[in-house]
């Protein structure tokens, strides 16, 4: 199994950067993950509530460890989101697109971090979705 079809198997999972505008993939991301069956929690220091859910400000915050933290900001906030997850025990560590920077992935991948670049979580559960109603 390849590592994004690893990562679509955990079921909890931290959307850093979710948000309550709903034009953002924060909000997206977070909306579509909840909706399709993933224990999902946001992180976002400047938001309370998404979608009736409570936001945390930081990772350390929430009221468990996450299997995996998708990760939906700017890269000058995504290399602190690498150290916290390796500081917290979390390995598995998805970067949307526009929050993959070089800087960011060399960080995760420096910290031993499961890194996935290069994909959009909504993107690929969709197809996994199709591929296992095929087989």
């Amino acid at each position: 199994m390849d590592k994004i079809a690893e990562a679509l198997q955990l079921n909890n999972w931290a959307v850093v950067g979710a948000t309550d505008n709903r034009e953002k993939y924060g909000y997206k991301i977070f909306k579509f993950m909840k909706e399709n069956g993933f224990n999902v929690y946001a992180v976002n220091p400047g938001v309370t509530e998404i979608l009736g859910e409570k936001c945390y400000p930081t990772l350390g915050d929430l009221p468990v460890k996450p299997d995996a933290v998708d990760v939906v900001v700017p890269p000058r906030v995504g290399e602190q989101v690498m150290r916290d997850c390796a500081k917290l025990g979390i390995s598995t560590v998805w970067l949307q697109p526009g929050a993959d920077a070089a800087s960011v992935v060399q960080t995760g991948e420096q910290l031993n971090l499961n890194v996935i670049h290069n994909s959009c979580i909504m993107v690929q559960a969709r197809c996994n979705r199709i591929a296992q109603k095929e087989i």
